[in-house]
């Protein structure tokens, strides 16, 4: 049987985090809004702003004194996360109501795959209109859709149209008509210090990168090198995964975060929650696992996924977050961005027997955990927590 033409949808909420403020407060629409630092304060730096804000020379990173001095008679906010998360995720559920397969990529895009549902609800074009008028409707924000034969080329594809765009490219050759006269920095994952190196080859556009000897990249970034070339030659075979890591006989927990983490310091700041998340409804449901799967995300599409057993069964975050932080050592380059996080405890049998060590700690690590069960039954999930949730880091944080 012959393989179905992939069509791959990315959705991109427009200056999402202003956007937020202005679905809350429809008196805000069409004005200059700005998310930042705290208003009261010249410290801190422009998270998002408007396109009206935009239009004056706001930018992403700018300093909010200077954005202030541009804008002064803008609406300045803080960032408001539990919002942001909030209207995410009535996005991600009206994009579940086309497809099954919806992935989040951040906290403002998303990728779904329509490959098998295009025969219900009609032409990839007539289900992106559907599903933009839903969002602005329901949620009150506008986005800017890409279609393309793989999410690659949708995600490059949603940036062509902003505000409020759509653009589909039915084939690679699409992609290459499109993106290989332009130059080299616009293609998704080329950041300054690539652009300057390939600038040193004589490469300024990504038709150029394409046409470039993959075994020079290769022996110049090795993997990153091969990944670019492809990325220019619009290949890209990276399956839309949905959002739930819930599988028979697991127990999972994953997090788009705001923004990109680096380093295994705050990488494992979001992993240590993650396991005691997943303790918790391990333990709630009277169960015990033995395999650890830790899922990683970054930035320029490198998704990562392993699994690693252990030698006795656990509920304990502790032993889960052991296993999680090994398999993260072996697999993840510690410079690349994260944006997503997934921790699964799989393998899963009734905690019918718990085997402690001769000297005691399990039971001691056993015995704190339902001491915070107790804790948490009676004055909620946030009465007591680590201390790393009281860090920059945290997802609990706020």
């Amino acid at each position: 049987m012959m393989n179905m033409k992939r069509v791959i949808l990315l959705a991109d909420m427009n200056s999402f985090f202003a956007s937020c403020h202005q679905a809350v407060q429809s008196e805000l629409q069409g004005k200059q809004v700005i998310v930042a630092g705290d208003p009261k304060k010249r410290t801190g730096i422009v998270l998002a702003a408007s396109y009206p804000a935009k239009a004056l020379g706001i930018k992403t990173g700018m300093a909010l004194w200077e954005a202030r001095a541009l804008c002064p008679q803008g609406y300045f906010f803080k960032p408001d996360y539990q919002l942001y998360v909030d209207t995410s995720t009535r996005i991600l559920k009206i994009m579940r109501d086309f497809t099954d397969l919806v992935e989040p990529f951040s906290i403002d895009e998303s990728f779904a795959d329509l490959t098998g549902v295009i025969h219900l609800w009609g032409p990839p074009e007539e289900i992106a209109l559907l599903l933009k008028a839903r969002i602005r409707s329901e949620v009150g924000v506008l986005c800017s859709v890409g279609i393309g034969p793989n999410k690659l080329a949708a995600k490059m594809a949603a940036g062509v149209q902003k505000p409020d765009g759509l653009t589909m490219l039915e084939t690679v050759d699409d992609f290459k008509r499109l993106f290989w006269p332009r130059p080299v920095r616009k293609l998704f994952g080329i950041g300054s210090r690539y652009e300057r190196h390939l600038r040193y080859y004589n490469v300024h556009t990504i038709g150029e990168l394409a046409a470039f000897p993959l075994d020079i990249l290769k022996k110049r970034w090795g993997k990153n090198g091969e990944m670019l070339w492809l990325c220019a030659n619009g290949i890209d075979s990276s399956p839309v995964v949905p959002t739930s890591l819930d599988i028979a006989k697991s127990i999972g927990q994953q997090r788009t975060l705001p923004r990109d983490i680096r380093g295994f310091d705050k990488i494992r700041v979001v992993m240590l929650e993650l396991c005691e998340m997943v303790g918790r409804r391990v333990r709630q449901g009277g169960y015990v696992g033995r395999t650890v799967s830790l899922t990683l995300r970054d930035s320029q599409m490198r998704f990562f996924s392993s699994s690693q057993g252990m030698g006795d069964c656990t509920d304990l975050p502790d032993e889960i977050y052991r296993i999680a932080c090994q398999i993260l050592y072996k697999h993840w380059d510690e410079a690349w961005a994260v944006r997503l996080v997934g921790l699964t405890l799989s393998n899963l049998v009734k905690r019918e027997h718990f085997q402690y060590d001769i000297f005691g700690e399990r039971m001691r690590l056993s015995n704190l955990a339902r001491a915070c069960d107790a804790i948490k039954d009676r004055f909620g999930e946030r009465a007591i927590m680590r201390g790393v949730s009281l860090t920059e880091g945290s997802i609990n944080r706020g």
